[in-house]
């Protein structure tokens, strides 16, 4: 990611890199949900793997995205005001 701050980011910066982390965030939920689907349905039938842990592995990516867009969110929202 840019290490640039977002309050050094012009307007247009924050909404592109807002547009590009929606895509990926949704993307990236998606791709877990299928993951842990997969890995759900194999511990049932198999039995406990340890691919089970992947998802829950793989979490805090998602969580990072979630605050970054909610600090790109507040930042937009401050200098509307």
């Amino acid at each position: 990611m840019n290490s640039k701050k977002l309050q050094d980011m012009s307007r247009e910066e924050l909404l592109k890199q807002q547009k590009s982390i929606k895509f990926v965030t949704g993307l990236f939920i998606g791709v877990l949900s299928v993951l842990l689907a997969i890995t759900l349905y194999q511990t049932v039938t198999q039995g406990f793997t340890s691919l089970l842990t992947v998802p829950f592995a793989l979490l805090p990516i998602l969580l990072v995205n979630i605050n970054t867009l909610r600090q790109i969110k507040q930042e937009l929202a401050n200098r509307k005001a």
